[in-house]
């Protein structure tokens, strides 16, 4: 068990990592705009999962041995960008084939929380966080090591979960308010594709220039 100490200051840490909009939030509200709010949530749920695996692999030691193969970390990033610029696209591009009571005829919930999991496991930020963060919060003393970083893990991915849930929410209520009619609807589906194609964009673009 960490200190209590620990366990304040990497919680308050998490808090300022998470609230602050980035990636997550951006294909939180990209999801949800074209989806609609539960697919979102969906996708959340997803995201966090791979976090997880994220967090597990740096507990278990195996995170910085991933990222000091240069090759494998940058491997990683690119799938990462490109997955999300791959949904972005696909959004896009079927903007208006959904009908406004079927949003999730063509894809299948399966599909969504896979493709969530992909996204959530190749962030190279909240990697590179954790593998920082969580073994300089763990007190050996304590506990077993990897019990605490699991521990904060968890205290990690729950804030996400409730904040991305949140903008979730909000794009999708949004969405569901002002989408009234067939062609404004598929210009917001059009919208939170573009969105996540930027996004992907982005995290490309920080793969190739560190």
């Amino acid at each position: 068990m960490p200190s209590t100490s620990n366990l304040i200051t990497f919680t308050l840490l998490a808090l300022v990592i998470i609230l602050v909009p980035g990636p997550g939030v951006l294909f939180a509200v990209g999801r949800a705009l074209i989806l609609g709010t539960k697919p979102a949530l969906l996708s959340v749920l997803g995201n966090a999962l791979g976090v997880g695996v994220q967090i597990l692999l740096v507990a278990l030691g195996l995170g910085a041995i991933i990222q000091q193969s240069e090759v494998l970390f940058f491997m990683i990033r690119l799938l990462g960008a490109g997955m999300i610029i791959y949904l972005g696209i696909k959004a896009i591009w079927q903007r208006a084939d959904f009908s406004l009571t079927a949003n999730l005829a063509a894809q299948s919930k399966k599909t969504l929380l896979r493709d969530s999991v992909i996204v959530g496991l190749t962030n190279a930020k909240t990697f590179v966080f954790f593998i920082a963060a969580l073994p300089s919060f763990t007190s050996p003393e304590l506990g077993n090591p990897i019990t605490q970083m699991l521990l904060m893990g968890v205290i990690f991915s729950s804030i996400g979960i409730v904040s991305d849930s949140g903008y979730a929410i909000a794009a999708g209520q949004a969405r569901a308010w002002l989408a009234h009619s067939e062609k404004r609807l598929a210009n917001f589906r059009g919208i939170g594709g573009l969105a996540l194609t930027l996004l992907g964009f982005y995290m490309l673009y920080e793969a190739l220039i560190h």
